[in-house]
């Protein structure tokens, strides 16, 4: 073969590998496709006899674990809740448009031992919802000192659960093929308790009352498809 067409050739498969990488390059982000989020109005302040407690301090993130949340997010909610028989409940909330490969969301089992926590239990399972419906969550249980704060929390990718970093890839790549990137959102309750038992279960009524409080449109991506499905829309 006469070099010159050898290099016409070459030139010519380097060029298709260019044109279907290019092709095959996600480009359209999904946080574009949609209303803007807005994590305040999303989450209400007042549902199912809970309400802000506004006399309880938010903890902050040290400083750089929040320089981090900064960069991967573009906005977060911190909240404390309280109901009549005084039971309280944090929700903290984080949102970022971009969950493509290198802005993951920032796992609590990650963060927490950040600040200092010492994580004792660390387990996947299931959070019951109305009509029957399964939230996949991710449980940990954490201590600084004499805290004792056990935690629940789920991330949503696009509009899927996805708990594990295997399966938020494999969700990025879901929506790749079709061009997208997906936007993410990871939703942790937790609460101050020795009894893991029983914080376990305040944290599944507070995300039930939540998620049936929550107007359908917030409720689909606050916990994804299954989520929304799972309480009744």
């Amino acid at each position: 073969m006469k070099p010159l067409l050898k290099a016409s050739i070459a030139l010519a498969l380097m060029l298709s590998a260019v044109g279907a990488a290019y092709v095959a390059t996600p480009r359209i982000h999904m946080a574009d496709q949609g209303p803007k989020i807005d994590l305040e109005s999303m989450f209400p302040r007042e549902f199912a006899g809970w309400r802000i407690d506004e006399n309880m301090p938010v903890v902050v993130p040290a400083p750089d674990v929040q320089a981090l949340l900064n960069r991967i997010y573009n906005s977060t909610l911190a909240r404390t809740y309280v109901n009549a028989a005084g039971e309280r409940v944090m929700l903290s909330v984080a949102y970022g448009g971009d969950q493509s490969d290198g802005n993951e969301a920032h796992r609590p089992e990650v963060c927490y031992p950040a600040q200092g926590f010492q994580l004792t239990s660390n387990t996947y399972g299931y959070l019951a919802l109305g009509n029957g419906g399964k939230l996949p969550v991710h449980r940990l249980e954490t201590q600084l000192t004499g805290r004792y704060e056990p935690v629940t929390y789920w991330i949503v990718v696009g509009d899927e659960i996805a708990l594990t970093g295997t399966q938020q890839r494999l969700a990025q790549l879901k929506y790749g093929v079709r061009g997208l990137i997906p936007d993410g959102m990871l939703v942790r309750v937790s609460s101050i308790n020795r009894d893991t038992k029983q914080a376990f279960e305040l944290q599944n009524r507070f995300v039930n009352e939540l998620l049936v409080s929550a107007n359908p449109s917030a409720r689909a991506r606050i916990a994804g498809a299954v989520g929304a499905k799972a309480a009744g829309t």
